[in-house]
């Protein structure tokens, strides 16, 4: 495997920013690895780091350059600090920088896949939120997405006048005060997508039961559960850590529907 730290300039944003990226090598005397990679544009994951974190962040705390070494993939690890991969509204254009021109601009300088099939989404708290929202939102260009611990019901945290780990006052600068029903809240997304014919991307969701979100993601999968996405849901005990995190992006990654090699 090849991991790049990329530096660059985004127009979106107005600012210089980073991303991490793992790319596929084909490799026959590494001690300890096994590499693939296939012939033509490598098919994606878009990995979404949570809230106090960084583009660094899953390369620090998991394996994921070796959990992906057979498989074929590459990895956009992405930077947008906190701004819940939003057009924040007093801040930056997160949501466009992530949707639009992120993909473009790594698609320029890496040979990756375009095509829906070939990409998919993924990401823990925040990210976990990011990447339905992506699902949600840009259902033609997404084949999977997975949440991790998710922020999935962002409208709580909205309502919530008491001190807590997400500031009313830090979300009402990311979202602004008309949250509810808005296409940052996943729960009308899911809603309106009844009334959509276009394709619906596979859905992965996990908790751990200790986990503080573990309410939020019970009212997202029952939201779900009316629609016509196919949700993945699992649970078991964890908490809201890297440990479980570690595990379940390996269970992601026997999820995803990726190509076959050959």
């Amino acid at each position: 495997m090849a991991l790049i730290k990329c530096e660059f300039y985004s127009d979106t944003l107005g600012l210089s920013t980073s991303m991490h990226v793992i790319l596929p090598q084909q490799t026959h005397s590494q001690i300890g690895m096994y590499n693939v990679t296939g012939s033509g544009l490598h098919p994606t994951l878009y990995l979404l780091h949570g809230l106090s974190d960084d583009d660094s962040i899953w390369l620090r705390r998991t394996s994921i350059e070796r959990y992906v070494a057979s498989l074929g993939i590459a990895v956009v690890m992405p930077q947008v600090h906190r701004s819940f991969y939003t057009d924040m509204a007093e801040g930056g254009r997160y949501w466009t920088f992530i949707s639009e021109e992120l993909p473009a601009i790594a698609r320029s300088f890496f040979p990756l896949s375009s095509q829906r099939e070939d990409n998919y989404v993924a990401g823990l708290s925040m990210g976990g939120y990011g990447a339905f929202k992506l699902a949600l939102r840009k259902p033609n260009q997404y084949a999977a997405a997975a949440s991790l611990s998710g922020a999935l019901d962002m409208a709580a945290h909205m309502n919530n006048e008491a001190p807590s780990a997400l500031q009313r006052a830090e979300l009402l600068r990311i979202f602004g005060p008309e949250f509810a029903g808005s296409d940052n809240d996943l729960i009308h997304l899911l809603k309106e997508s009844k009334n959509s014919q276009g394709p619906r991307p596979l859905l992965y969701q996990c908790c751990g039961t200790e986990d503080f979100l573990y309410e939020e993601n019970q009212t997202f999968r029952k939201a779900c559960a009316e629609t016509d996405f196919e949700l993945t849901y699992e649970e078991e005990p964890g908490e809201h850590e890297w440990g479980y995190w570690d595990m379940k992006i390996q269970d992601v990654l026997k999820w995803l529907p990726l190509p076959k090699q050959g």
